[in-house]
């Protein structure tokens, strides 16, 4: 029982990101521009 519930909420969770970002491309850039910001934040904090 617990590893259908552990499937049923995988399937979930990747249907929920793959509908945010459309597209793995787009789930890809969602990617980059976070790493982007982080990468800002971290030269403004030096």
């Amino acid at each position: 029982m617990k590893k259908i519930i552990f499937t049923l909420a995988s399937l979930c969770a990747v249907a929920m990101f793959t509908a945010g970002c459309n597209t793995m491309a787009g789930a890809g850039k969602d990617i980059e521009r976070a790493g982007d910001k982080i990468e800002k934040s971290a030269e403004r904090n030096k």
